[in-house]
């Protein structure tokens, strides 16, 4: 059964939409109101309460509590960004990286960075799968669904190193 949920945040509304099974909820997408994915609900149901998990991990990571993750994922993707999100996952908090050490993270060589970021644009699970830990080769802000505004908002309460 697909479903859905809102949440308040310090980037604004998520949109939270998952997929409801014999094992409970799997994320399907985190999405930010005002970001470049665009918030779609769809022929979803509206189930805050599947959503008790996703949001009591998001609330304790907004208030610094929580370094990552531990939820279902159901987001499918091409071999290649299911690769790159991979890498995603394994970048601490409170560090960066940049888009060439994901391409060689996966094996992929440096004229792949472009394929690299747009797989991380597809990225569906904002804000769990850390793409905003991505930046620029010179350390810069570039590129987030979410608007480079929430990417800064993000690293900032990691209090983010860069480690490129």
């Amino acid at each position: 059964m697909a479903v859905y949920a809102t949440m308040n945040s310090p980037v604004g509304d998520l949109l939270l939409t998952g997929e409801l099974g014999r094992n409970g909820l799997a994320l399907v997408s985190v999405s930010m109101s005002g970001g470049k994915q665009p918030s779609f609900v769809g022929e979803r149901t509206a189930t805050p309460e599947a959503f008790t998990e996703v949001t009591t991990q998001l609330n304790a990571y907004f208030a610094g509590d929580r370094t990552d993750f531990d939820l279902e994922y159901a987001s499918a993707g091409t071999d290649f960004q299911r690769r790159v999100w991979r890498a995603l996952d394994e970048i601490r908090y409170g560090t960066t990286v940049s888009y060439g050490w994901i391409a060689e993270r996966i094996g992929a060589s440096r004229a792949a960075v472009r394929a690299v970021g747009a797989a991380i644009g597809a990225n569906p699970l904002l804000i769990v799968r850390p793409c905003h830990r991505v930046v620029g080769a010179n350390g810069s802000l570039t590129g987030y669904a979410g608007g480079l505004d929430n990417k800064r908002v993000l690293l900032e309460l990691e209090n983010a190193s860069c480690a490129i």
